[in-house]
């Protein structure tokens, strides 16, 4: 039986073969059924895949335009060849085009419309800057196939009950003051909103913004960023119609009765947003990257390289981002329904 005609699959991404990538799609793959999770399309080597489960039933894809065609029985592999053999949790970076290569060949299927999204599994970056990748990281490289700027792109984590956008993340604490501006606390907010809507399905999202100092500056007298920087930002993003409130505590917004009033909020840095979000859910979060023009969700972990191999890593947050990313899809298609009912 091929795939549903009215589901496109996801692509997933291998990410560093010697990493646990490989082995929790080959895991996932077994338990779909009684997940119920959306179909799926491997962009990697065959070998990691078969290196940790060699009775792993698969079929090569080689013309992705009928990729619908597929035995959904068998997981589906578009091939993508390494250069040195895949030790697991053995980095190589010989084989980092190849990693490269599996992005730049999921996010084209995404852009033709040939799936309905991708997953990507963690990169090991250290191990791709030998072959020429000069992102900032996985983002905004997404950013960069999608034909924008690296600062399009938005990086939103999420778990059940909580969503957080870190308005400026991989930037020493020393340095977030200096790289918080106003415009990007709006362009945060703006894509933030829009995504929650087309792709999360809520009506008018409400959006809660975080201080940069203790206690929101406290009139400042703890500092003046909320005064300079936020505060006017969140006027702008009201005058765009946004309903937003803040700069509040940081330390009052994330408890359970604070977080039923709003649907995600903009932190100032980057352990403002993931602290909270780790210690509610630390095995499950999903990292989705808001802005672009296709669907990218991804786990919120890294290679784990000392545990590839030994089948004992967990898949909470890998199945996490598979399921967020089908449920952005659906979303997306019944915004694309309603959007052409009203045309």
């Amino acid at each position: 039986m091929s795939f549903r005609a009215d589901q496109l699959p996801l692509a997933i991404t291998m990410g560093e073969p010697a990493g646990i990538g490989p082995e929790m799609i080959a895991r996932i793959w077994h338990k779909r059924s009684e997940l119920d999770l959306p179909p799926f399309v491997y962009v990697g080597t065959t070998e990691a895949l078969l290196g940790y489960d060699n009775s792993l039933e698969i079929q090569p894809v080689d013309d992705p335009t009928r990729l619908m065609e597929c035995n959904e029985s068998k997981l589906p592999v578009i091939d993508v060849a390494t250069t040195a053999p895949i030790v697991p949790g053995t980095l190589d970076s010989a084989n980092g085009r190849a990693v490269i290569k599996s992005i730049d060949t999921a996010v084209g299927l995404a852009l033709d419309g040939l799936v309905s999204g991708l997953v990507t599994a963690p990169i090991h970056k250290a191990g791709l800057y030998s072959v020429g990748f000069d992102a900032p990281g996985h983002t905004e490289y997404l950013a960069r196939l999608c034909g924008l700027p690296d600062d399009q792109s938005v990086m939103m984590l999420s778990t059940t009950g909580l969503r957080v956008v870190p308005v400026t993340a991989h930037v020493p604490f020393k340095d977030v003051a200096r790289v918080l501006t106003a415009d990007k606390i709006i362009h945060a907010g703006m894509v933030t909103a829009h995504d929650l809507h087309s792709r999360f399905g809520i009506d008018r999202p409400k959006l809660a913004v975080a201080g940069l100092n203790p206690h929101a500056g406290e009139d400042g007298t703890i500092g003046m960023e909320e005064a300079t920087h936020i505060q006017p930002a969140v006027w702008a993003l009201k005058d765009h119609g946004i309903d937003i409130t803040g700069p509040l505590p940081a330390d009052t917004l994330f408890h359970a009765e604070a977080r039923e009033h709003y649907d995600a909020v903009l932190c100032m840095y980057h352990d403002q947003a993931l602290i909270p979000l780790k210690t509610l859910d630390f095995w499950g979060g999903v990292n989705i990257t808001l802005g672009l023009p296709i669907i990218r969700t991804s786990p919120d972990h890294g290679t784990a390289l000392s545990l590839a191999g030994k089948g004992t890593c967990r898949l909470d947050s890998m199945i996490a981002a598979i399921r967020t990313a089908g449920k952005m899809a659906g979303n997306a298609r019944s915004m694309d329904l309603i959007e052409a009912g009203n045309g």
